[in-house]
């Protein structure tokens, strides 16, 4: 059975940093591209940022030079370090590999 299990999101100072986790289970990550998006409040999924199964990776324009999505194999598990976070950067975050996504983890950013 495909599982994704989200972890790591909280509430955070403008400023501050967070590292969401995505678990997956039933599949592996290496062989797959995957993505991270976000949902603001009142808003659709906004994509951020995504790793081929190659290694490459992308980021959406607004969080460039300071989010940085990652892999381990080893753990079966994707990352996404979140530096000098905003208060736009507010919202329930998803992984989504092979159509799949969990449940999400909520990020919010205020003081």
């Amino acid at each position: 059975e495909v599982q994704l299990v989200e972890s790591g999101g909280g509430l955070v100072q403008p400023g501050g940093s967070l590292r969401l986790s995505c678990a997956a289970s039933g599949f592996s990550f290496s062989r797959y591209d995957t993505k991270w998006v976000r949902q603001a409040p009142g808003k659709g999924r906004e994509w951020v940022s995504e790793l081929s199964s190659n290694g490459r990776t992308y980021y959406a324009d607004s969080v460039k030079g300071r989010f940085f999505i990652s892999r381990n194999n080893a753990e079966n598990t994707v990352h996404l370090q979140m530096n000098n976070l905003k208060p736009e950067n507010t919202g329930v975050y998803y992984c989504s590999s092979i159509g799949y996504s969990g449940q999400g983890t909520q990020v919010t950013v205020s003081s």
